[in-house]
C-alpha cells in the first residue's frame, strides 16, 4: 500500500512546500491537490458526497492553480509522486491542460499524475459558458487531445467540441502523463477503467472491495486488464491486511489520508485533543502519528 496525503481543504498555502518536504521525509508515496477554477458563492447544487447535500469547507477556502501548486512542491522534493484529486479538466481546453500538464510533467522529473473528474458543481459550468450536461463526453475528448499534444508532433484534431489543424505543442513530456479518474457513477467508472487509475471516493472497505471488482472487471472487458492500473482508495476505515489481500492483485493500490483534516467522514484520529491543526508542527506530528500507526498495523 502506499499513502499520499491529501491538501484538501488545507487552508495554509503557505506550508504547501514544508508539507511536501516533511511527506517525502517521511516516506509518503505523494502528495494530492484538488481544484476549482472559480467558486460561485450562489450555489443550488447539492454536493454528491455528504448526507444533507452540503459542501464542508467555506466559501473562502483558497483553490490556487493546481499545476503551479504541484510543480513547486515538485521541485522542491526529489521522489514525491504529485497528483490532482481532481483537476477539473472539462472546464479547460485542450491545449490549456496538454501545456500545463506538461510543464509540470518536465519539473517535476515525470513524477505527476492527472486526477480529472467530470464535475459536480453546475453554476461554475455556467459560469464557464459550458453546458453541464455535455460535461462527460467533453472531459473524454479533452484527455484524447492532451495525450494527442503530448506527442510532440504535428497534430490535428475534429471533434465534437474542438477542431484543429496543423498544431505543435513544445516542450512535450518525455513520459506519458497518467490520467486517474474520479467517481463512482456509471460514466465515471467506465472513464476510469478506460484510462490509468481510479480516485475513489470516501467509503468502507466493503464498499471499495466492490468497486475494484468492478473496475477489474470491466478491464478485462476493454482488454486493459495486463497493463498497469493504479487504485487511489479514500477509505472511512482502517485498512487491514485481510482487505488488501482481497484485492485484484493486477492493481497498484494508493489510500490518499487527511491526517490532520476532520472532514464528514470522521475526526482527525491523528490530531490529539487540545492541538490547532492549522500550525505546521502538528500537521508535522499528525503525519507521523500516522505512519507510526500503520507500521505498527503492518500496512504500510
Amino acid at each position: 500500500m502506499k499513502y499520499w496525503v491529501s491538501l484538501v481543504n488545507t487552508t495554509e498555502v503557505d506550508q504547501f512546500i514544508d508539507i511536501a518536504k516533511k511527506a517525502e521525509e517521511l516516506g509518503y508515496e505523494g502528495i494530492a491537490v484538488p481544484d476549482h477554477l472559480i467558486y460561485p458563492t450562489d450555489r443550488k447544487t447539492p454536493y454528491p458526497y455528504t448526507e444533507d447535500g452540503k459542501v464542508w469547507w467555506p466559501d473562502t477556502n483558497p483553490w490556487p492553480d493546481p499545476w503551479v501548486t504541484l510543480t513547486a512542491m515538485g521541485v522542491a522534493t526529489s521522489k514525491l509522486r504529485l497528483a490532482t484529486n481532481i483537476y477539473l479538466a472539462g472546464l479547460r481546453d485542450p491545449f490549456t491542460v496538454a501545456r500545463a500538464t506538461s510543464a509540470a510533467a518536465l519539473f517535476t522529473d515525470n513524477r505527476i499524475a492527472c486526477g480529472v473528474s467530470a464535475g459536480w458543481l453546475v453554476e461554475e459550468f455556467k459560469l464557464m459558458g459550458i453546458e453541464f450536461k455535455d460535461r462527460g463526453r467533453r472531459l473524454d475528448e479533452i484527455i484524447a487531445c492532451m495525450h494527442q499534444l503530448h506527442s510532440g508532433e504535428v497534430v490535428s484534431h475534429h471533434g465534437e467540441f474542438f477542431d484543429y489543424d496543423d498544431v505543435i505543442m513544445s516542450p512535450a513530456p518525455t513520459r506519458k502523463v497518467p490520467v486517474w479518474v474520479g467517481g463512482k457513477s456509471k460514466a465515471a467508472l467506465r472513464r476510469s477503467a478506460a484510462n490509468d487509475g481510479w480516485l475513489g471516493v470516501p467509503s468502507n472497505n466493503e464498499g471499495l472491495a466492490a468497486v475494484v471488482r468492478q473496475l477489474f472487471a470491466m478491464r478485462k472487458e476493454n482488454g486493459l486488464y495486463q497493463q498497469p492500473f493504479d487504485v487511489i482508495l479514500s477509505p472511512m476505515e482502517l485498512l487491514t491486511p485481510e482487505f488488501l489481500a482481497s484485492l485484484d492483485p493486477a492493481g497498484t493500490y494508493h489510500s490518499s489520508v487527511l491526517p490532520w483534516t476532520p472532514s464528514p467522514w470522521g475526526r482527525a484520529f491523528w490530531v490529539e485533543e487540545g492541538e490547532d491543526h492549522t500550525q505546521l508542527e502538528v500537521k508535522f506530528k499528525a503525519m507521523e502519528r500516522f505512519r507510526a500507526m500503520m507500521d505498527k498495523l503492518g500496512v504500510w
